[in-house]
Parts: C-alpha cells; structure tokens; sequence
C-alpha cells in the first residue's frame, strides 16, 4: 500500500521530470485545487504549467531534504534546480490527501543566495 508520503514525493518526482500528465493520472484527486498565486486554482492549469516549466528546463533535479506527515497533511522541503547553471530553491509543498489522492496543494520556493551569514545553510 502506498503511503500519502510516498505518494507526494512520487508526484513531485515526475512532475520535475516532465511526467505530468502520469503523475495527475495517478495521485490527484478529481476535486484537486492549489494555491499557486500564477495559475487558476484548478489542477489543469497547474498541470500546463508544470508541462510548460518541463519543457523549458528539461535538466532540472529535484532532491527531496525532508518528509513530514501529520494525518490528511504531509510536507515535502526539497531542493531543486531548474538548469545545470542557475540557482538553487528551496521549495517547501504541503498536501492535502481525501482517500489517498492530493485534494489540495500549497507550495512556497526561496532562491538559495550564493552567500549566506548563517553557517546552517537551508538544507
């Protein structure tokens, strides 16, 4: 069985590699909405510009930092880079899940600076 953890981060993985069209196919909701203030509020919009951001930078890696789950809601904090020489995001998604598929979607992304004060780093 799958978990919502595993089901968010699978999604994200495919969306990154320009497999959006599966990754909807297989874990949004039929009622999914989403937050992202760029595109309306329903899943094919975002599906378009996911497509969209895939064909644009076809080279970028997304690496999963942290995974959390507190019942219908899991979190994903990831690093991703949208091609080979532009910058670092954080990028932090949170999922909403009704009977094992995403309901709902927020995300927010920071640009990692190139130099920091705090030693920590973002990751």
């Amino acid at each position: 069985m799958t978990t919502n953890k595993q089901s968010a981060v699978t999604f994200l993985q495919l969306a990154a590699a320009g497999k959006v069209k599966e990754a909807y196919d297989k874990y949004v909701s039929p009622n999914f909405r989403h937050h992202n203030p760029y595109f309306a509020g329903d899943a094919a919009s975002l599906a378009k510009g996911m497509t969209d951001s895939a064909v644009q930078f076809p080279n970028k890696v997304f690496e999963v930092k942290r995974i959390l789950e507190d019942g219908d809601l899991v979190a994903v904090h990831a690093r991703v880079r949208i091609s080979p020489d532009g910058p670092d995001y954080a990028l932090i998604h949170i999922f909403r899940f009704e009977n094992g598929k995403i309901a709902e979607l927020w995300e927010a992304a920071q640009e990692v600076p190139k130099s920091s004060p705090n030693a920590n780093g973002m990751f």
